[in-house]
């Protein structure tokens, strides 16, 4: 297999895995994703992104402090999140909810059944890990971007070990617990975190795959064909 067809490959396997089994990841493995991900490119090198991974004692300790904190507490994201979805974003938005409700057996409609899937993010979908992804407050929406090309190198080079992950945009959203709970300065902007884990392939959760936008609704062509 060519190299392209291996980044092919690991990106048409790579998903949100949405439900984990309690078996915690190997140290090793861990630190090995993260140099990877670490080879991305960045604006001048500076590299901006830095990561806080749990072990499963504190991925538990985490969850009982998001649990009582949300109790008390409205979401205060570092970056705001989007205030509406419109046109394409918002209809790939329903039928990745819908594909997912599907899979677990959510009727349309039912609220409170979607509350309760939606709560598994905080959860952590059962991961034994959780990935805490930072950038340097002062380099604003370029360092965010460089910490995006991390995201995907890091979620890629799990799955290249069998490890399964999803990036979370939704713990971002108690960013205030997050600075507290690991003694984040305020230097860094807390852009979201990524439960890891092996995957539970019983699951229905994971039973369904996201679609992608055709090429052509993607891709524009300038100058000589």
């Amino acid at each position: 297999m060519s190299e392209i067809e291996t980044l092919e490959s690991l990106l048409k396997s790579r998903y949100s895995c949405r439900a984990f089994l309690d078996r915690a990841v190997p140290r090793a493995d861990i630190e090995r994703i993260v140099r990877i991900a670490g080879r991305v490119p960045s604006w001048s090198n500076v590299q901006p992104w830095h990561v806080t991974i749990t072990d499963p004692a504190e991925t538990e300790r985490l969850r009982a402090a998001l649990a009582a904190h949300m109790k008390a507490n409205a979401p205060v994201p570092d970056i705001p999140f989007p205030k509406t979805y419109t046109g394409a974003h918002q209809s790939r938005r329903r039928t990745c909810g819908f594909q997912l409700y599907e899979a677990v057996g959510i009727e349309k409609g039912d609220r409170a059944a979607s509350g309760a899937q939606m709560m598994e993010n905080f959860n952590f979908f059962g991961a034994p890990h959780v990935a805490i992804i930072t950038s340097g407050a002062e380099l604003g929406a370029y360092g965010a971007l460089d910490c995006g090309a991390f995201i995907t190198a890091f979620t890629l080079a799990a799955q290249a070990l069998g490890i399964a992950s999803i990036p979370q945009a939704a713990i971002a959203s108690f960013a205030p617990l997050l600075r507290s709970h690991f003694g984040l300065g305020e230097d860094r902007l807390i852009l979201c975190a990524i439960s890891l884990g092996y995957e539970d392939p019983a699951h229905p959760a994971n039973a369904f795959r996201t679609e992608r936008a055709a090429l052509d609704e993607i891709f524009d062509w300038k100058g000589k064909a």
